[in-house]
């Protein structure tokens, strides 16, 4: 007779429901920790055995303990809500009734023009590319990284970045500055991929069912990536090797040295040149409404908040000083 057939783990579980709802694995990966740490810290019992008062002790110890952000800890009660109602399919009155973290009202970090340009100089190659298309095009480093080589229409001077955050597809502004170098770059990365092809290599990662809805599409030079890794991967699930994009610590890695090396004296990362990207739109005149649409914003008071740190902003406010 065989052996028979051991339980799932809850963690397991818990990773099948996340990508059976198709949730990002960033998403994956941050509820599957924070459930392994609320088991931890209730020396491992099992969520079905806990209720309300073990949660709230739980937050509470993020809070005071741990002094996370109330981001951090609205994070941790979202991964529990999940685990509660749709892994153990437990509908609890008392989860509703947990109180989230007032989330903090901060202003985003926004380099000017000159620094902005200061930063850039300082960054060369791929890596210098990319800072400029996360200026010029106000992409999320990951919306960056992912880019396919069809998302980009030079003709409409476009880009399309597809599964964004939301799970939503967006088009932004694919700058004339940048064009030249982009060419050259998909030229070597073009040689590079028909060399793959010969050597019997030249499949790239595809996201869900593709790799099995379209079998040569893996191979096909649209679907590559415009910034792929050096290296190949052997994928058990795909049977062969693929190449992934940059990995986002290069090129973070590659911000903070060309922020010190500018002499900035203010924080600035990646993000930071996003945040740069809507605030100097705004400044030169561009509506609010357009560059929600081109952040990809699901509400416009996401994006009112640059009003509060562009030097012309909706108000369009001058100092009664400088008027004298």
């Amino acid at each position: 007779m065989g052996a028979p057939n051991r339980p799932q783990r809850l963690l397991d579980q818990v990773r099948d429901v996340l990508r059976r709802r198709h949730y990002a694995y960033r998403t994956e990966k941050s509820y599957i920790g924070w459930i392994r740490q609320f088991i931890l810290f209730h020396g491992k019992r099992h969520p079905a055995d806990m209720g309300a008062e073990e949660v709230e002790q739980f937050l509470t110890y993020l809070a005071v303990k741990r002094n996370v952000s109330s981001s951090t800890q609205n994070q941790a009660l979202s991964a529990l809500l999940f685990l509660y109602r749709h892994v153990l399919k437990v509908q609890l009155p008392w989860m509703d009734g947990i109180t989230r973290a007032k989330k903090s009202a901060r202003l985003p970090t926004v380099l000017s023009v000159n620094e902005v340009s200061r930063v850039l100089a300082q960054l060369d190659g791929v890596h210098g590319l990319i800072a400029r298309l996360l200026y010029g095009a106000g992409l999320r480093v990951l919306e960056c990284l992912r880019l396919r080589v069809k998302d980009l229409d030079f003709d409409r001077r476009h880009i399309i970045v597809r599964d964004a955050k939301g799970a939503k597809d967006r088009v932004t502004l694919l700058p004339d500055a940048v064009v030249p170098e982009l060419r050259v770059h998909l030229q070597r990365r073009h040689e590079r991929h028909r060399q793959d092809l010969l050597a019997g290599l030249g499949d790239t990662w595809l996201p869900h069912a593709l790799a099995r809805k379209y079998p040569n599409a893996a191979r096909s030079w649209g679907w590559q990536f415009v910034f792929a890794s050096r290296t190949y991967v052997y994928l058990q699930e795909y049977g062969r090797k693929v190449k992934f994009h940059l990995h986002e610590k290069a090129i973070q890695r590659a911000m903070r040295q060309a922020v010190r090396a500018a002499s900035l004296s203010k924080p600035a990362s990646c993000h930071t040149l996003r945040h740069s990207f809507a605030t100097h739109l705004l400044e030169s005149g561009h509506d609010i409404r357009t560059i929600q649409t081109l952040l990809g914003h699901k509400d416009v008071k996401t994006t009112m908040i640059y009003t509060h740190v562009a030097s012309r902003g909706a108000q369009g406010a001058i100092s009664p000083l400088d008027r004298l």
